[in-house]
Formats: C-alpha cells, structure tokens, sequence
C-alpha cells in the first residue's frame, strides 16, 4: 500500500538570546587535562556559560613541549567560534603561559577573536594575589624543576615574593590529574607551615583543589588560590560577572581590583 507522506510545515518561531545570555566565556583546554572543566561545573551562574576548545599537547611536561603549544593556539582559539561573541577568552595551562607569556597568549587567541579580553593561570593568579592584597606566597606545583621555576621567576618579576616552593615533580600530565585533593592539601600545608606568607598557590590546571579549598583556608588560615580558581575568577570578572560564589575560597567572593 503507497502512502503519501504528509505535507512539511513550516512553524514559526521566535529566537532569545539562548544560554550565555550574561557572560559568553571561551576556554582553551589541554588535549590531556582531565581537570579544568570537572572543577567548572561547579560555578553554577543563571546566564552565564563556559564553551570549550581542546589544543594538541603532549603528556609529558617539559619546557619545550610547552612552549611548542605556541603555533597551535590560533588554530584552537578558531574552534570558539566568534559569532558566538564571547566576553573573554582564557587559555588553560599555568606553565606554557608562562613560558610564552601573557602577550604571546593573547595575541594568539586575538587572531581568531580581536579585541576580546584574554587572560591564563599565571595572569589571572597575579590579578587574584593583588586583588587579595597578598605580597608573599607560598607555591606548590606538580612540575619538574626546569618547569617551577620560570612559575618562581614570573611571580619574583611580577612584586610577588616566594616564600616557600614545593613540588610533586611529576612529569606526566596523566598522573598529575590523579594526584588526589588530600595530596594537594597536604602539598599546601607543607609549604606554608613556618612560613610567613599571605597566601598559597596550587599551579597547574590538571591539580584539583575545588573540592578542599574552603576547608584547607579555615585550617591554615588564609587565601588558596588555585590555577583553576584563578582562571575562572578572573574570566567572570573580565567578563562582567562579579558575583561573589560560596564555597570556592576567598578568591571567589573577592572582586577585580580597579
């Protein structure tokens, strides 16, 4: 038996300004992060959402493979598609951020967005300990020594003194993103013990500090900035979102410094 299918219609409709309607923020990933975007979900903001891009990287950590993530940027910053208007724009890597530095950064993601407000971990981890008013930090990171220490140098060169410096010297991105929260902690507590410092820095978006923020800070008694905390704190605020969020740490409800 032959049907004959029925006629299509054409429906209205109407259009609004669909999710993002507040903030619209891009985010440059690690092909190997396994970190940065489980620690997002928990900003939970009405109107405001994070559209991510993944960049090749290679698992192990050195100096040269970061830096190579330098010529592969623009064609990342290209997947954020720019009719999507995006209100900032942040790269998610701590240590190649400082090994190309802030410009390099930015210049890179501007090719594909002009004039869209760009930041990354090392940056956004500057704006947060002015924004805390700290002036001594203590450092923890998962990195070799030839990676720690352009992280030790940029904050020296930024006003920042390090007082203390720890690291997991782990090479592996994979392993990094399993180092438990306890470890971190841990980690943190160990470097700021005896020290006089302001506050402490947990480097590396593949370390996962979310879930131990607000306890670590009543146990030691100051602010915890972590590379995930930084970036994403600094992102709202670039983008207008000046929300003080509960639960993440001192960072979360402090805002931009003018």
């Amino acid at each position: 038996m032959t049907t004959t299918p029925p006629e299509l219609r054409r429906l209205p409709f109407q259009t609004d300004e669909g999710f993002g309607a507040r903030a619209r923020i891009g985010l440059i990933v690690l092909e190997s992060d396994q970190t940065i975007e489980a620690e997002g979900r928990s900003i939970q903001l009405d109107g405001v959402d994070v559209y991510h891009a993944r960049i090749p990287n290679a698992l192990e950590v050195t100096p040269e493979t970061l830096t190579d993530m330098e010529a592969r940027l623009p064609a990342a910053a290209a997947l954020l598609p720019a009719e999507f208007e995006f209100d900032a724009i942040g790269y998610g890597c701590t240590s190649a951020a400082t090994l190309i530095g802030a410009d390099g950064v930015a210049n890179a993601i501007q090719q594909a967005h002009p004039g869209v407000a760009c930041s990354n971990p090392i940056t956004a981890a500057v704006a947060a300990f002015t924004a805390l008013g700290a002036k001594r930090i203590a450092v923890v990171t998962p990195y070799t020594a030839d990676v720690t220490a352009p992280i030790v140098e940029h904050f020296s060169t930024a006003g920042l003194e390090v007082c203390s410096v720890g690291s997991f010297l782990e090479p592996s991105d994979l392993v990094v993103g399993r180092i438990s929260e306890a470890a971190v902690a841990a980690g943190v507590r160990s470097v700021v013990e005896g020290s006089d410092c302001d506050a402490a820095f947990v480097s590396c978006t593949s370390l996962r500090a979310f879930g131990i923020v607000e306890q670590l800070e009543h146990g030691i008694d100051r602010p915890v900035v972590s590379s995930n905390l930084a970036l994403y704190w600094h992102l709202l605020r670039l983008a207008g979102v000046d929300d003080a969020i509960e639960g993440l740490g001192t960072l979360m409800r402090t805002p931009l410094s003018p």
